[in-house]
């Protein structure tokens, strides 16, 4: 041997026992943390997974989810299809079971080939890397990620089994289009769940993992196509398909069934959004409250003291003594809707509201103060516009940036390219943003809830005509003045003071004493025929009537302070002024509290607060609070029968009677409509012997309304979505609702008893 070749052998040995030396020593000093970031053991052990709580109605659909940035649910291995688990194997790591996380034979041979025989990384590796590496800047960055990559999918495979890892490697997935982990993946792309994807689907979304981007069927459908087609002869060449099943499922269309997540569609997204506020709320303050809002923090001072939904994260602590994290801990959140009567609900708006839509701009047409009242004035229309400018995202980032009121009104004033909502699709339009305003202004809104009077279980909940356009709620949060929905309350108190329905007086005006000492004489909604003046009538008749005289001949003998206190047993939480002219519903309520407050009818004077929520689990399945509604005694169960017996009447012969001659419902029913002034509020309240429901409609502002009575009343705008919704219930006999069910009245009840 020469001596050359002897001092090329001498060196080549040095600088190879250095290089091992040195990949050694590299990876001692990973073990040791003193290279890069590695995880210690109690983290590994316990992956700091996030994951998004799921919201589940109570037939068990998913309605939504919460979460901050990935959409990711988890599943167990025994829910994920055997075709997803044989796909990813053969396509990703075809020696998975055989290796201890790194694979030395893969590795050594994309070493030697360049890549160009596929990656050296395994399943394992790649899970590390999804936990534990952040995004590399640069080449040498990834360069230094590799080894420790290495050093965590060896420790990963020490402490978990080969399912577990595939679980979390599917489960930590990002297939795009907020479809974290498998779970979403196979929502979103096929409407399906993990347990139930076919081998095709399977193939597709396995060929995402190689590049999800790249591969991205929506995108670059024949990319993802051929991927998919690749998947499935590894597949065929890792035994687990047959050659002609490969064949016969390469010549298949994608056939996507896509379905974006996005938490403003989908069902119940007002309650949704309700639970949401509910679920993070923190202790009241408060000094935090404004002095017009004192009354709002009496309210939420008793929902943190009484409702233990309201700020469960607060209030519900992990074992390590920290709060619920509603967007990352991935909780269950099992609620009391039911998906089929939400979409029952959600439909009855949309088929309403739409057709009182094209009623409404009908009306506005030729109108100058469009789409406001022609009975306001222009000084108010321009304060109300002036109010809602200041109330936009657009005016307080030009006031913070230094912007002038003139610089301001000039750029509400510039014309731009815009897209508007209209229920035929969005429109792109140009207008002025104060325009634009105006315009979404021209939209009615409305609330809608139903809930079982006895159990408290809200089965269905719409916070208004479209959630992505008009989210503010309309049951919880909104509050409306209630007309003559109100007076059933006067009614009760006059009932259970010992009147009965067969009771009478004269029909004639009724002059009542303010606590100023000025007198109030309240007209009639409709007009009087001169010979019906003096004539006698049952109070029957008055509620069925609605009659404003009749109401304020019971509140000649009561206080107004008596009547707030009964409707404050009612559930009624806002501001209630005790006037005489509160019999007539000048008070603001929401369409929550009216529902809950009419359930005292329809259960023998027990009233039921809602409830949303029966119970919430952690991601492991562990409930971590179960849920029952809170009753209270209102009434006695006699002044109860009476007051079915008079709303009956109501619905029968009265001003509800449109929903037994024009929508045709049969079943026993009693309810109550409500106007308030000038047209502004409408509303219905009904109760059957299963179900509570109640409505309002009408503007963004008092000053937006119907002109005329004939569309603006609550029997036209109100009425309708409930009948509707009552028409689908009851057509749907999978839902145990009957026409045939009975108010659970005694034989011995006589409505006439007290006036023999």
């Amino acid at each position: 041997m020469s001596n050359f070749k002897k001092q090329f052998l001498k060196w080549f040995w040095i600088i190879f026992a250095i290089g091992v030396v040195a990949i050694l020593l590299i990876f001692w000093m990973i073990t040791k943390g003193w290279l890069g970031y590695l995880p210690p053991l109690d983290e590994l052990q316990n992956p700091k997974n996030k994951y998004a709580t799921e919201v589940y109605s109570s037939d068990m659909q998913v309605l939504g989810s919460y979460y901050r940035t990935e959409n990711r649910v988890g599943v167990q291995y025994t829910d994920i299809s055997p075709y997803m688990i044989d796909a990813l194997i053969s396509t990703e790591d075809v020696r998975f079971y055989k290796h201890s996380g790194v694979d030395s034979k893969a590795l050594f041979r994309a070493i030697i080939m360049l890549g160009q025989a596929g990656g050296g990384s395994t399943l394992t590796q790649q899970l590390s890397k999804q936990l534990y590496s952040p995004k590399a800047n640069n080449i040498f960055e990834r360069a230094l990620q590799k080894p420790i990559e290495w050093v965590i999918a060896v420790q990963l495979e020490r402490l978990y089994s080969k399912e577990e890892i595939i679980l979390m490697y599917l489960n930590q997935f990002d297939f795009l289009y907020n479809a974290v982990g498998i779970k979403q993946a196979a929502q979103v792309y096929f409407n399906t769940t993990p347990a139930d994807l076919k081998i095709e689907q399977a193939a597709m979304l396995v060929g995402m993992c190689k590049n999800p981007a790249l591969y991205n069927p929506i995108r670059r459908p024949e990319r993802a196509l051929n991927r998919r087609n690749t998947v499935l002869s590894q597949m065929e060449k890792n035994h687990c398909i047959t050659k002609q099943e490969r064949d016969s499922l390469q010549q298949l269309p994608l056939e996507l069934d896509y379905h974006s997540v996005d938490h403003k569609q989908g069902l119940a997204p007002y309650l949704r959004e309700y639970l949401r506020l509910i679920l993070t709320a923190t202790e009241p303050k408060e000094e935090n409250y404004s002095q017009w809002n004192k009354q709002q923090y009496k309210i939420d001072k008793q929902m943190w003291d009484e409702n233990p939904l309201y700020g469960f994260c607060q209030k519900y602590r992990k074992p390590d003594g920290t709060p619920y994290d509603l967007y990352n801990d991935g909780l269950r959140i099992y609620t009391t809707i039911d998906s089929r009567m939400q979409q029952y609900a959600e439909e009855a708006v949309s088929e309403h509201i739409q057709y009182l839509q094209e009623r409404f701009f009908k009306e506005k047409a030729k109108s100058k103060t469009a789409p406001f009242s022609r009975q306001i004035k222009q000084k108010d229309i321009d304060a109300i516009m002036q109010r809602s400018i200041k109330q936009t995202e657009r005016y307080r980032l030009m006031k913070k940036a230094g912007k002038t009121e003139e610089e301001i009104m000039e750029a509400f004033n510039t014309p731009q390219e815009m897209q508007i909502f209209s229920y035929k699709g969005i429109i792109d339009t140009i207008l002025t943003p104060l325009d634009s305003i105006r315009w979404q202004k021209y939209f009615l809104r409305c609330g809608f809830m139903s809930m079982d009077p006895h159990s408290g279980h809200v089965k269905a909940y719409v916070g208004g005509p479209n959630f992505a356009n008009f989210q503010y709620d309309m049951v919880n949060v909104g509050r409306r003045q209630v007309g003559s929905t109100v007076k059933p309350y006067i009614y009760t108190l006059a009932m259970d003071e010992g009147m009965w329905p067969c009771d009478t007086t004269s029909y004639v005006p009724v002059t009542l004493i303010d606590g100023n000492g000025v007198e109030w004489t309240p007209k009639e909604s409709h007009k009087v025929a001169e010979e019906d003046i003096g004539k006698t009538v049952n109070l029957t008749w008055g509620l069925a009537q609605s009659s404003n005289w009749i109401s304020a001949y019971l509140m000649s003998m009561f206080t107004p302070e008596q009547l707030v206190k009964t409707m404050r047993s009612f559930g009624i939480k806002g501001q209630l002024d005790p006037v005489v002219s509160l019999c007539l519903g000048p008070c603001e309520v929401s369409v929550a509290e009216m529902v809950e407050a009419y359930t005292t009818f329809a259960n023998k004077g027990i009233r039921v607060e809602p409830l949303y929520v029966t119970r919430i689990e952690n991601n492991s399945g562990n409930v971590l609070a179960t849920f029952t509604p809170q009753t209270h005694e209102i009434i006695s169960e006699q002044t109860a029968y009476k007051m079915i017996y008079m709303l009956r009447n109501v619905v029968d012969h009265g001003t509800g009677v449109r929903s037994r001659i024009k929508y045709g419902l049969k079943m026993p029913m009693g309810g109550k409509t409500g106007t308030s002034q000038n047209n502004s509020d409408g509303w219905f309240m009904s109760f059957t012997p299963s179900l509570v429901s109640g409505c309002w409609v009408g503007g963004e502002d008092r000053a937006i309304h119907f002109d005329n009575m004939a569309d603006g009343q609550g029997a036209n705008t109100s009425l309708p979505i409930v009948a509707l919704y009552l028409q689908k219930v009851m057509a749907d006999s999978e839902l145990g609702y009957s026409d045939d069910e009975q108010f659970d009245i005694p034989k011995w009840f006589d409505p006439y008893a007290g006036c023999q």
